[in-house]
């Protein structure tokens, strides 16, 4: 879907502007990408009362999240091209319709199989909220500020973490878990109205001012300084790519293999950290409630720093190569904390060091999902970023089910040895199949 270009008309018009409308637009997004969270964890918080009330076991609690991880897995991809061909003011239409209709349908969940089914959508309807982020980010922000301006939208994600435990048990004391579910739904639809009311794309929104549109076009160029976007931009506008025509590209590759490697990190922690607090360091209920939510906050200073600091580095000369590869390595190198983690005998500083390994993580997926826009025009990145997020998801299924086969017949130390190596590993094959960062003259076959 080609959009309608920037007219006279637009640029010349008076009325209301408003400056730095980029920054509003990616707050949108971080909003969306908070909402996601809080959805996503409200059947994570309330296991103990879910369970009682559908007489489900530990095995068939497990198996639910396995399937919202499957759902989540296949989207992301099917997402990615979603986006690229309806484009991001429809594509975030369609994904926060599903997921919070789905996120509402569990407070009408009456066994294992309903509850698995409305899982499986919620999971379906949340993945698109990454691909549409990135290609949001990607027209919006010139190549400078674009890792920054994801970090903003990821830090939705452990804001929402931090917010998500309070708010739940708060609707749950008062009002039970299925209310729960039907107001923490309502909040994608609420959503929903600002982003109808107030998205458009640059060249078709009436509030943005001629300065900060020429920025953003100008800040289109390569990462390593040609100007061919706008006219690839157009070249490609009849149609979405293909898979096969992406993945004829090494760094297509090497982005998905890096975040098959690295992102069941992330998984690893927000999936069993509360288990392991109990189980391996004797936390009680109460101290998970007052403790687990520190590392979400050196998470959401790992995304800020991360984006920030690339930004930085190219407004000071850097190239984007330079600069992207020199934090992404930095970044990795913090994760195997994990390991130390392991290790040490005193359970607050294995929290600390988690919260390393987490804001490292930070650090490093926001300059790596900033990389299909470095590499790829505004038409393939939903999709670059979709195969990439099929990556992380079959990584992550596959590391989470063998943590709990490993933490069944021994403990969780192979687990946290394992994944404080894994950050090290995806950074080696992101950098070399990848290659250097630059623009990659892409084509779609047309059949």
């Amino acid at each position: 879907m080609l959009e309608a270009p920037r007219t006279e008309a637009m640029t010349t018009a008076g009325g209301f502007k408003l400056r730095g409308l980029r920054w509003w637009i990616v707050g949108l997004v971080f909003l969306a990408t908070l909402i996601n969270y809080v959805d996503r964890l409200t059947i994570s918080v309330l296991p103990p009362v879910i369970t009682k009330d559908l007489g489900l076991s530990n095995t068939e609690f497990g198996g639910i999240v396995v399937w919202f991880l499957f759902a989540y897995t296949i989207s992301q991809g099917v997402s990615g091209k979603v986006y690229d061909k309806v484009g991001t003011r429809l594509g975030f239409t369609f994904s926060i319709i599903i997921w919070s209709v789905a996120a509402m349908a569990h407070a009408f969940a009456r066994g294992l199989t309903s509850l698995s089914i409305f899982r499986f959508v919620l999971g379906f309807g949340e993945a698109g909220n990454w691909p549409g982020a990135a290609k949001t980010v990607a027209e919006w922000f010139p190549v400078r500020q674009r890792a920054f301006g994801m970090a903003i939208f990821n830090s939705g994600a452990a804001i929402g973490s931090v917010l998500a435990p309070p708010l739940i048990v708060f609707l749950q004391l008062k009002y039970g878990w299925q209310t729960t579910f039907l107001v923490t739904g309502t909040l994608g639809f609420l959503w929903l109205v600002l982003w109808l009311l107030f998205y458009q794309t640059p060249e078709r929104h009436p509030w943005l001012t001629n300065e900060e549109f020429r920025l953003i076009r100008e800040g289109q160029s390569s990462p390593d300084g040609g100007k061919e976007f706008a006219a690839q931009n157009e070249s490609e506008a009849e149609a979405a790519p293909r898979w096969r025509d992406l993945l004829r590209y090494r760094q297509v590759w090497g982005i998905v293999i890096a975040r098959f490697l690295t992102d069941p990190v992330w998984w690893l922690y927000i999936t069993w950290l509360p288990l392991y607090l109990a189980n391996a360091r004797g936390f009680s209920l109460a101290k998970i409630g007052l403790f687990a939510w520190v590392p979400y906050v050196a998470a959401d200073a790992g995304s800020l720093a991360g984006g920030w600091l690339s930004g930085f580095l190219i407004g000071r000369g850097w190239t984007v190569d330079r600069a992207r590869k020199v934090v992404i390595l930095c970044a990795a190198l913090l994760m195997p904390a994990g390991i130390i983690a392991a290790f040490v005998s005193s359970p607050m500083a294995a929290l600390a060091l988690i919260g390393v390994v987490l804001f490292g993580f930070q650090v490093w997926i926001n300059n790596v999902q900033t990389m299909p826009s470095d590499f790829f025009s505004v038409k393939a990145v939903a999709s670059v970023a979709g195969l990439g997020g099929t990556g992380a998801g079959i990584g992550s299924m596959i590391f989470i089910f063998t943590t709990g086969w490993v933490v069944d017949h021994f403990s969780y130390t192979p687990i946290l040895v394992a994944a404080g190596l894994l950050a090290p590993l995806g950074t080696l094959v992101l950098f070399t199949v990848a290659g250097p960062i630059r623009r990659v003259p892409f084509e779609v076959r047309q059949t």
